[in-house]
């Protein structure tokens, strides 16, 4: 069973998606957000490429716990993606600074410039939230 992870912002979507043992998350895409329809037809596309089960959604949630506009937007998100697709399973993580990591990771470890990063951060900040998720079941 797979899963795909998301990061959902205003201008684009980051997507993760695991291995078929659930063990580790892979960068799949950065989608650019145009129209929901578009999205969610995008979003399709992945998800029946990859034959995905459930969708790990990041949650970005204030510093201290609480749930801002930032959360209500996702879950409005969330929402027109549960209505497209009624069998996907979805959960919710916590993504609390999955971007800085990401950022970080990308500037230290891979030394990518700022223009470069721009164009995967997203999808990097998924495949943190995803990997949080398949790293608390084992």
């Amino acid at each position: 069973m797979r899963s795909l992870g998301l990061d959902v912002g205003n201008k684009t979507i980051g997507v993760a998606v695991s291995d078929l043992l659930g063990l580790t998350a892979q960068g799949v895409k950065t989608i650019q957000r145009t129209s929901i329809k578009n999205d969610l037809q995008e979003l399709g596309e992945i998800i029946s490429q990859f034959g995905t089960e459930v969708l790990v959604i990041g949650l970005p949630k204030n510093m201290n716990g609480t749930e801002g506009e930032r959360c209500e937007f996702v879950r409005n998100f969330a929402q027109k993606v549960q209505k497209k697709f009624p069998t996907l399973k979805q959960i919710f993580w916590d993504e609390r600074l999955s971007t800085v990591a990401a950022e970080k990771f990308l500037i230290g470890a891979a030394d990518v410039s700022r223009k470069k990063r721009k164009k995967v951060i997203d999808k990097m900040a998924a495949v943190y939230i995803l990997q949080g998720y398949l790293d608390s079941k084992i």
